[in-house]
């Protein structure tokens, strides 16, 4: 439901003096998912929203009624692009600076929805055109009571999976002497059906080199034995299998022998270190009341990283957003391929996974951070491993 009183405030408090929603063909979904309207367009809209005062629409006359069921009575309706252009002008009219699905320099892609000929015709009119991304996370990236328990929820079952993916490594390798990385990620895919999850794409159980690929992609064509001597890194995301509900996502290591060798312990303490020194960053900013930025998040834990030598080796931002999709449009945790300047808000989540990658295997330890509605920080997931699991058999 679009709550237009709400929105006039977020748009105030960005100081601007409207927010303009356009999309064509799909193109937005932020815009599509704010406003409420149907991704199968086929024309372009525009929906202004004003600091104050009544909302006005641009419809085409093939979708004429695609906006109705939005606020605001001041709708006009284009078939000509001249007519088109003439709408956007009238639309933006006396304003001096309107929010868009735009990222200056493309430096925030995850924002960057409108293309550059739609900002330079409303441009064209005399408007500076500014980013929305503060506005969309506060209507798009922000949860629910019934989201915030999917989550919990969720989490649980996830951090479970791992007592799972770990017990049947022991009882494959002690009965069979080995098993599979692609044996382990259909066990864990099991245990999300059994427990009623979802998710858009099966866990990465990366052994060896494989676990210092961030992106490993596990599948037959490169499956590898998982057995006496193995290190292994799980990455695994789920949500419940409901409408509207929200991912979790973590990452964990382990070692298949009773004593971790030193050279896993001793990388595995580095990404540790820096794992705590970022949700530190987010607890210390959250008790000071202070105002906190993506980026910041990231130059804290990445420093860790690069104290200890091993920053080249530490390849990916920190963490992202989460939501209905596990990677979410709200602030991201980077300072390394953006510099998110998206404020970090109550009611929202986001990962904390640094890692270090190396030729012979790779360290991730990622947690997943959620800021609830009276500012409390929650690390969720079970407690942050503190150490390198050891399976035993």
């Amino acid at each position: 439901m679009f709550d237009l009183n709400a929105v006039q405030a977020a748009v105030r408090g960005a100081g601007c003096d409207g927010w303009l929603l356009y999309d064509f063909r799909g193109q937005n979904v932020l815009a599509q998912r704010v406003a409420g309207v149907a991704p199968k367009l086929s024309r372009r809209w525009f929906y202004f929203v004003p600091a104050s005062g009544e909302p006005r629409k641009l419809v085409h006359a093939i979708e004429p009624a695609s906006l109705d069921h939005l606020p605001g009575t001041q709708k006009t309706v284009y078939r000509r692009w001249q007519d088109l252009e003439a709408g956007v002008g009238a639309l933006v009219s006396g304003t001096k600076r309107v929010a868009m699905e735009y990222s200056e320099r493309n430096c925030n892609p995850y924002i960057g929805r409108v293309d550059a000929g739609t900002i330079e015709l409303v441009r064209s009119f005399g408007c500076e055109v500014v980013g929305s991304g503060d506005l969309i996370q506060q209507f798009e990236a922000t949860w629910d009571d019934d989201q915030e328990k999917s989550h919990f929820e969720a989490a649980k079952l996830c951090r479970a999976a791992y007592d799972v993916a770990f017990g049947f490594i022991a009882d494959e390798i002690r009965s069979k002497g080995r098993t599979t990385e692609t044996a382990v990620q259909a066990r864990i895919m099991r245990h999300f059906a059994d427990s009623g999850m979802t998710t858009y794409s099966p866990p990465i159980v990366g052994v060896g080199p494989h676990s210092g690929d961030p992106h490993f992609d596990t599948s037959p064509a490169t499956d590898a034995p998982v057995e006496r001597g193995s290190f292994v890194l799980i990455d695994l995301w789920a949500k419940m299998n409901r409408p509207r509900s929200v991912y979790a996502d973590y990452t964990r290591v382990a070692y298949i022998g009773s004593s971790v060798p030193e050279q896993y312990a001793k990388v595995f303490g580095i990404v540790a270190a820096a794992r705590d020194a970022g949700i530190a960053c987010v607890k210390d900013a959250f008790a000071a009341g202070r105002p906190l930025q993506g980026w910041e998040i990231d130059n804290a834990t990445r420093a860790v990283i690069e104290r200890a030598g091993y920053g080249e080796f530490f390849t990916h931002r920190t963490g992202h957003n989460i939501g209905q999709e596990v990677h979410g449009n709200g602030a991201h945790i980077d300072g390394l391929e953006t510099r998110d300047d998206r404020r970090i808000i109550r009611r929202t989540c986001f990962s904390i996974e640094p890692g270090i990658y190396l030729p012979e295997f790779g360290v991730r330890s990622e947690v997943d951070v959620y800021i609830d509605a009276a500012g409390a920080v929650h690390v969720t997931g079970g407690e942050p491993q503190t150490e390198v699991h050891t399976i035993v058999v």
